[in-house]
């Protein structure tokens, strides 16, 4: 059973900044594409970031870049994000996924039930 788990949202000051996690298992995590999408009320869910299995490419929005950090640890089977001067604009659901390929305009195999992020300004 596939699952993805995030953890590390709350409740932010605008400037401050903020680790997400996510820890995933029931597949081959090594091979996996594993990324980071978000969701504004009333907008679609968005891409945010990913990170190609077997060391592959690190992806970013360009609405998001300069401002954030992915990373993997294949030995922990986690996906992080760091988030730098976040914005209120920021606020969102934040979701981890993984997909065989990845991509940002298309949907994902996989994805957890999100953590929260909101931003005070």
């Amino acid at each position: 059973q596939v699952q993805l788990v995030e953890s590390g949202g709350g409740l932010v000051q605008a400037g401050g900044s903020l680790r997400l996690s996510c820890v995933a298992s029931g597949f081959a995590f090594r091979q996996y594409t594993l990324g980071w999408f978000r969701q504004a009320p009333g907008k679609e869910r968005e891409f945010v970031a990913s990170y190609g299995g077997f060391g592959g490419n690190i992806t970013y929005a360009d609405s998001v870049k300069g401002r954030l950090s992915i990373s993997r640890d294949n030995s922990r089977n986690t996906v992080n994000l760091q988030i730098y001067n976040l914005k209120p604009d920021d606020a969102a659901v934040y979701y981890c996924g993984a997909d065989e390929l990845g991509g940002q305009n298309r949907r994902w195999t996989y994805y957890g039930q999100g953590t929260q992020v909101a931003v005070s300004s």
